[in-house]
């Protein structure tokens, strides 16, 4: 079986408060990227075979993916030897949700090869024991998320936005950006924000302790919002990516060129349109 993993972006991501199990209250708006996808190749085997086109991507027990082998593995008892090929698109510590989506294709992908019978529900709830944003990745494309990344609502109606996304060279530890939320502050002339347009709003509260630590991001998002052509700019998730909502798609080319440029010629850069949503 041949299954993408698409990434995802957080168009809104507001932190609510600390709770009482260590995690963060979360409320965002979450939407996938049909265009950028990891893609997984699972067969069954003569015995377990984890590989992966990318270095440096663990081949152990603590990918994600593996994760999700071994606890579907534990709800039925099929223990039955997997080939799985990991072809890694998704940049890795990016913000966009690339190790999350892997394993919620894996969960999808072994429901139906081995016949689990968890449902949708048992699937995400699964999920959620695995990381909190697994589960938005086996809902709809367009989403609420609410609790710490479990809650998944339909919503809200959204087009399909064109948008140009960059990232570093570095990556950002999601736990790291957490822990350092509470007393992290504003950088001077760095806008925080919310950015409002007719479909919705960008704001990142995780911008913020990120953007202490990591000065080059805050200056990366400043540049896009200045570049014509850019609606509004953002950090997605924890980061490192940067994101940019584009007036038209055709300026995607131009503003690449122009950050490679004027700030980092080793950017990574994609360019493409978010899925769109009905809501609820």
């Amino acid at each position: 079986m041949i299954i993408d993993a698409p990434a995802k972006l957080n168009l809104s991501l507001r932190i609510l408060g600390k709770r009482a199990d260590g995690f963060h209250e979360l409320e965002s708006v979450m939407v996938r990227l049909p265009g950028l996808a990891d893609r997984l190749e699972i067969e069954v085997a003569d015995e377990d075979h984890f590989t992966c086109n990318q270095p440096g991507v663990p081949l152990d027990g603590s990918n994600l993916v593996l994760k999700a082998v071994a606890a579907i593995r534990e709800v039925t008892g099929n223990r039955v030897p997997l080939r799985i090929h990991l072809e890694k698109r998704v940049p890795h510590g990016a913000g966009l949700g690339g190790g999350s989506s892997d394993a919620a294709s894996t969960l999808l992908a072994l429901d139906q090869m081995l016949g689990s019978g968890l449902g949708m529900d048992g699937l995400m709830e699964l999920g959620g024991k695995l990381g909190s944003d697994i589960p938005f990745f086996m809902g709809p494309a367009v989403a609420r998320v609410r609790g710490r990344g479990e809650i998944i609502e339909s919503g809200p109606t959204l087009p399909s936005l064109p948008v140009l996304l960059f990232k570093p060279g570095f990556g950002v530890a999601t736990p790291d950006a957490y822990r350092r939320w509470a007393d992290s502050e504003e950088i001077p002339g760095v806008g925080y924000a919310a950015q409002a347009f007719s479909w919705g709003e960008l704001l990142n509260d995780l911008e913020r302790p990120v953007f202490s630590k990591h000065r080059f991001l805050a200056e990366l998002k400043e540049w896009l919002r200045a570049q014509p052509g850019v609606a509004g700019a953002l950090m997605s998730g924890s980061g490192s990516t940067v994101f940019a909502v584009l007036e038209d798609a055709g300026a995607a080319a131009e503003i690449v060129a122009g950050a490679h440029r004027a700030l980092d010629p080793t950017l990574w850069a994609w360019s493409g349109w978010t899925a769109a949503g009905e809501g609820s």
